[in-house]
């Protein structure tokens, strides 16, 4: 069944109705996601940090109208913390109390109701592909995948395929409406291409000139066209020197921010300077740029 409903009847609908959340894409972009909406296929999303694919998964369940869950994969993420767990602390209190009921001689305590008891619905505690099975229709974002090891991609693989988990004290649970799912990755490592072929796949480039200071005006109403052209072309040119960290877009958005918040009607180089650490973030970058603000705020 297509996700989409009446909600998105071509591309075009879709990035209208991005557009009003103040997220901006492409034709490219929206006609993927278009595409993932309508065949209910896992969207993977990759590029550089910063460049929208976080705030797209965002955008989309705001444009749904859809619970946003996220998954934030990490070194060492394994499916219990993706799936479920058990919630020890509850069982171990449930445990005494039933000894303590047992010990007073008020009550008899069967050891197999006992058991099944610890491992009931009430102290099961659902991790976020567990809940996006049973709530969808929902957004699931499985954030940096690329941040995962091989075998949580193959759980991953598994639950994309099937969308179904089964819980061997409590059985089988399926979604009745697969969820919207958003995959990115920063490509810090290749994603394997089983589950590349199981999503459809988006490269996302920053921006250009003109959208991203669309982008700014859209976010930031309260921003100049003037200033916020002025930030745009500064922090393109920043995004081709060779520094550790190139600002993303939510960067070209603080920037412009706090330049207005200090009454800047212009970028020059003492504003610049004096607002940098919204949009650099390490102490070589900070000196390589101060350094040349001049030059580049000359051009």
């Amino acid at each position: 069944m297509s996700t989409s409903g009446a909600l998105a009847a071509s591309p075009e609908e879709l990035a209208d109705r991005l557009a009003r959340t103040g997220y901006l894409c492409d034709d490219a972009l929206a006609t993927v996601g278009f595409l993932a909406l309508e065949l209910a296929r896992p969207l993977l999303l990759e590029g550089e940090p910063g460049t929208g694919k976080t705030a797209l998964a965002e955008a989309l369940a705001e444009a749904l109208e859809l619970p946003l869950i996220r998954l934030q994969c990490y070194e060492g993420i394994d499916a219990s913390q993706a799936l479920y767990d058990w919630d020890f602390p509850r069982q171990i209190l449930h445990l005494r109390a039933v000894e303590s009921v047992a010990g007073s001689g008020d009550g008899h305590a069967d050891v197999e109701d006992v058991e099944k008891g610890l491992f009931s619905e009430r102290f099961l505690l659902a991790r976020p592909v567990l809940r996006a099975l049973r709530e969808s229709p929902v957004v699931l974002l499985i954030d940096e995948i690329d941040r995962a090891d091989d075998e949580f991609e193959a759980f991953l693989l598994e639950v994309l395929s099937t969308f179904q988990v089964s819980i061997p004290e409590l059985g089988t649970v399926s979604a009745a409406t697969p969820p919207v799912v958003v995959l990115t990755s920063n490509r810090t490592r290749e994603v394997h291409d089983a589950l590349k072929r199981r999503c459809l796949y988006h490269w996302i480039d920053h921006p250009g000139l003109e959208r991203e200071v669309a982008i700014v005006r859209s976010r930031a109403p309260e921003i100049s066209e003037q200033l916020a052209a002025q930030v745009v072309t500064l922090v393109q040119q920043l995004r081709t020197a060779d520094l550790v960290k190139a600002p993303g877009v939510a960067e070209t958005l603080d920037w412009a921010r706090a330049l207005d918040r200090i009454g800047a009607r212009e970028l020059d180089v003492e504003s610049a300077a004096r607002t940098l650490g919204t949009a650099i973030k390490y102490r070589e970058d900070a000196e390589r740029v101060r350094g040349a603000l001049d030059r580049m705020l000359a051009r």
